[in-house]
């Protein structure tokens, strides 16, 4: 019968002294504390596998790991063996568990995701997907293992994005989130998607259709806006009273090249790549949109051109020139006037609608050509010609003539200068 080794106490691990040549103190069950001639004091296991092959465990380096702790990994090392495994075996597997779950974080993960995803994007549109990642979401879990997210660290991450009041981001945010789980569960790295459960925990966003004022409420919008709009740059106020004037859609106006506009002729015609219905990747629709720009319209692009006619952009980015503005200009107006979440750059649609059909008496079908909607039908390039051009050419003017009736004729002509 073996000797049972005497345990060690704490005061004969700290007064253990090195001497010429390596030695061993027991403290029982295999392990033991080796001391070395350099003063280092090592804690071990030593076992012997099934095969016959003696195998020695570290257990780490004393005082950092305690003689308490060091008996705590003994006793787990000994519960693996007594169950049939290996604890070195079992070691070399947690490692590498746990090498993976680190290199297979949030971030690592969701680039993966938006790489794969990004053909199948405008690049603007890829663009944006990732900044609100890297601005929202990595800074908090982005370095974690994305396997060990749950529900409740998902739901802190949105509820940092509602406290800044952007509901509708959070919403987009925990879409995009989804995505990126469920391709982790696809690829292997994970194996739940917590956003599903947050179903009810998150605070809801207004249903229906994007924010905006009534006819009635038109007045006190315009005056709203003439008190802002002297420290507004050049930009930022004719991008304002476009989408005013016209039907386009907000990307559709702060995308806008120069190339679509010919101001000698007084014509603006959108390239089909650019429309809602030309984007799509199954059977897009194909036909250029006429946007009828009223008189007041084409003085503001010639106003405009004197600042931004040399580049591409109507509105170019301040930062990189040879990009579009983003939408954020129109959003800050509305801010600063006191209509955020009461009216939104698509809300101008919905407005300019409202206005012609109740105050001007033109047709549905007639606005909704202007407004490039589509409808069941296949049109081709001659049948959009034929759409109502001329009525919506005298329509778009009567409407901004109505604007300028209702502003007391103080929004349209332009304020223009430099602003610092």
């Amino acid at each position: 019968m073996p000797k049972l080794a005497t345990p060690l106490t704490d005061i004969q691990v700290r007064t253990a002294k090195p001497k010429d040549k390596s030695y061993t103190l027991a403290d029982g069950g295999g392990m033991y504390l080796e001391v070395t001639p350099s003063g280092s004091k090592i804690w071990r296991m030593a076992y012997r596998q099934p095969n016959g092959k003696n195998t020695r465990l570290t257990f780490g380096a004393y005082p950092t790991v305690t003689l308490v702790a060091a008996r705590k990994k003994r006793d787990e090392a000994r519960a693996l063996k007594e169950a049939g495994t290996d604890p070195a075996q079992a070691r070399r597997i947690d490692k590498i568990t746990k090498g993976t779950a680190s290199a297979n974080t949030f971030e690592a993960i969701a680039r993966e995701w938006h790489a794969n995803k990004s053909d199948t994007w405008k690049e603007r549109t890829a663009d944006n997907i990732l900044h609100r990642l890297e601005v929202d979401v990595f800074p908090l879990i982005g370095k974690q293992p994305i396997a060990g997210i749950k529900a409740p660290i998902m739901l802190d991450v949105l509820r940092q994005i509602e406290k800044r009041g952007a509901l509708e981001m959070a919403k987009r945010q925990g879409q995009v989130c989804g995505q990126i789980f469920r391709y982790a569960i696809a690829t292997g790295v994970a194996d739940n998607d917590p956003l599903p459960s947050l179903k009810g925990a998150l605070k809801q966003t207004m249903n229906g259709h994007h924010a905006a004022i009534t006819p009635d409420e038109l007045p006190a919008f315009i005056r709203a806006f003439e008190k802002i709009e002297g420290h507004m740059f050049i930009g930022t106020r004719v991008m304002f009273r476009l989408m005013m004037m016209t039907f386009v859609r907000t990307s559709e106006l702060i995308e806008t090249p120069w190339s679509e506009i010919d101001l000698e002729n007084e014509e603006w015609v959108i390239d089909w790549h650019r429309m809602k219905q030309g984007k799509k990747k199954v059977n897009p629709r194909k036909v250029d949109h006429h946007v009828f720009l009223p008189a007041q319209g084409w003085l503001l692009l010639r106003e405009l051109h004197q600042y931004t006619g040399g580049g591409k952009h109507l509105f170019p980015n301040q930062r990189d020139p040879t990009k579009p503005t983003s939408n954020g200009a129109i959003l800050a107006a509305l801010k600063r006037m006191d209509y955020a979440g009461k009216h939104t750059g698509h809300g101008f649609r919905s407005l300019a609608m409202g206005v012609i059909k109740e105050r001007l008496g033109y047709r549905h079908e007639v606005v909704d050509r202007q407004l490039s909607h589509a409808s069941g039908d296949a049109y081709g390039e001659a049948y959009d010609r034929a759409m109502f051009l001329d009525e919506r050419k005298i329509m778009m003017q009567r409407y901004a003539d109505y604007l300028e009736t209702v502003a007391g004729g103080k929004v349209i002509p332009g304020k223009f200068g430099r602003t610092a």
